[in-house]
């Protein structure tokens, strides 16, 4: 298990981040894929963009990241999405996310079911499941990966975007659930439960529909990650933030790395915050590995 190469699908939200100093491109996505792949496995997303200039800009900018394109729609009716992003004195982002755009039209095709029963993983979110069509699309996706697939539900509540039957629905499909520490009691009360801590909503949720780890990320602050038998707590990593963009899916992206080679919880959490505050100090989610690569970088991280 620790040397194979796992074949890891990101479904939803491809886009490009217009920030007041130019455009990124981003979404989970892209992401999750790009630092899945530099972490040494197959990171592939699946998401539809429009055919228009962004679309043909954002297969260019993901292949010279050597990120696979094959499982891109295009759409000739929407426009690839886009988001207005704004950040505060901190580098924490606000969002105006614009709809409707491509990625709220995806499509059940063989292409796409044939990726959904190679994959070993597969992360998605609830900010793609907003239009009926991509919902239902991700079900089908969900439903076709094979029994030991692993699938990752990272809740991500933009604006108005998400309700109680996404939420529900994907935590129940889910093997592990991530969601930050404002999300959580939002996400608890949504099903109806009263919010009394972190450990025992994150508990709550664990036991709501058999799934095998919770994480609550924190921010600067760390994360918590909950097992059956186990609790881990990690306090972060303090580096100079440039903005937090991607830094989530970089978490995402390490978390299940570790979790497919079967790593003790501790070092789950501890990669994952490495790799997390590793994006933050850099600009965008698809920061460009310098110098002696990776791992030496993440080493110098402390």
């Amino acid at each position: 298990m620790a040397d194979q190469q796992h074949i890891i699908v990101g479904i939803g939200e491809l886009l490009w981040d217009l920030f007041p100093s130019g455009k990124q491109l981003g979404g989970a996505p892209s992401n999750f894929s790009y630092i899945t792949n530099l972490l040494g496995d197959t990171g592939i997303p699946a998401s539809r963009i429009g055919n228009d200039a962004l679309g043909d800009e954002a297969v260019q900018h993901l292949s010279q990241l050597g990120v696979t394109t094959n499982y891109l729609q295009r759409d000739g009716t929407y426009p690839t999405g886009t988001v207005n992003v704004a950040l505060d004195s901190s580098g924490q982002p606000s969002f105006e996310i614009l709809r409707p755009v491509a990625w709220d039209f995806f499509e059940w095709t063989p292409v796409w079911q044939r990726l959904a029963e190679q994959a070993d993983a597969i992360c998605f979110g609830s900010l793609a499941q907003r239009a009926s069509e991509s919902r239902s699309t991700i079900g089908h996706f969900l439903c076709a990966t094979c029994p030991d697939a692993v699938r990752v539900f990272d809740v991500n509540l933009r604006q108005n975007f998400y309700s109680k039957d996404v939420i529900k629905e994907s935590l129940g499909r889910a093997t592990i659930v991530k969601l930050n520490h404002d999300e959580l009691p939002v996400v608890t009360r949504l099903l109806g439960w009263e919010h009394h801590g972190e450990k025992e909503s994150a508990g709550r949720l664990l036991s709501f529909a058999g799934m095998k780890v919770v994480c609550v990320t924190r921010g600067v602050h760390g994360s918590l990650l909950i097992t059956r038998d186990r609790c881990s707590e990690h306090p972060g990593f303090k580096v100079e933030v440039v903005d937090t963009v991607g830094a989530g899916d970089a978490f995402t992206a390490a978390l299940l790395h570790s979790y497919l080679r079967a790593e003790p919880l501790d070092r789950m959490n501890e990669n994952a915050n490495r790799v997390g505050a590793w994006v933050a100090s850099q600009a965008g989610g698809m920061p460009a590995v310098q110098g002696s690569g990776l791992q030496a970088i993440l080493a110098r991280i402390a």
